[in-house]
């Protein structure tokens, strides 16, 4: 009964639930850049290559020739699927690149943290940022940062 209970608490902190709709929403982002991909930047980049189906170019291992790759796999035969490859590489660029500038646009409207803490200029020991002593080293904290540091014994 303990156990359940704790995994009840488990589940109920916000971190675990802010994770679980992460996941969610982050599989439906995935199969929409997957779409975006396959569906939108593939066919005009094939067409420049010269009428070009990234997903149907594969590598075959079985010596017998087949008409595609869909019919390479029913008949069991060995591939290297590079097109696939080259698809998910695309993908994986697209999803990587919308997430840096939505973490940098966030960044920038998210305020910024107060710091809580500073750096003893003698000692480097971190101490609440309205000390005036160092309680590592004793010295004498400056009003202002810049000034030299006075260490008392």
């Amino acid at each position: 009964m303990k156990t359940i209970n704790e995994f009840k608490k488990f589940l109920a902190r916000g971190n675990v639930i802010d994770l679980a709709v992460a996941v969610i929403i982050g599989a439906a982002f995935g199969q929409i850049v997957s779409s975006l991909v396959k569906d939108i930047v593939m066919p005009p980049i094939g067409l420049l290559l010269g009428k070009v189906d990234f997903s149907n170019l594969y590598l075959n291992l079985s010596g017998h020739a087949y008409s595609s790759l869909s019919a390479a796999q029913k008949a069991g035969a060995p591939t290297i699927n590079y097109g696939l490859f080259i698809n998910n590489v695309i993908n994986f660029l697209i999803v990587a690149a919308v997430i840096f500038f939505a973490i940098k646009m966030l960044n920038k409207v998210t305020p910024k943290k107060e710091a809580s803490t500073k750096k003893c200029p003698y000692c480097l020991s971190s101490i609440p940022i309205k000390a005036t002593k160092c309680a590592n080293c004793t010295a004498d904290l400056p009003d202002d940062p810049n000034e030299q540091v006075v260490h008392s014994h």
